[in-house]
């Protein structure tokens, strides 16, 4: 059974008070989009989403498995999806900005 974007999403309190779109839009679609197996509109939908599920993923094995590099590791996995973030959401806000 395919889930649809409508069945268990949660509103941005950001969008419903000022009506602009927050950092984390779409990472809710974009992961249902994922379960669906629809990769490209996952990543159209929020290009952060890959990031922050290996940074889970390592997150996860590191409680089974000490890595030598842990902070450093945590630190690198951090900047890059802040930079992804950030990017991302100018990119998607430069329509809001252009006449």
């Amino acid at each position: 059974m395919l889930l649809t974007t409508n069945d268990y999403l949660l509103p941005c309190l950001n969008k419903s008070l000022f009506g602009i779109d927050c950092p984390g839009c779409g990472i809710q679609r974009a992961f249902i989009l994922l379960i669906n197996g629809d990769f490209v509109a996952a990543f159209k939908m929020y290009p952060a989403i890959y990031t922050l599920l290996l940074f889970g993923a390592f997150v996860v094995i590191n409680y089974k498995v000490k890595f030598k590099n842990t902070k450093k590791i945590i630190i690198s996995f951090t900047t890059i999806n802040v930079l992804v973030i950030v990017i991302s959401y100018c990119i998607k806000m430069k329509a809001l900005y252009t006449l």
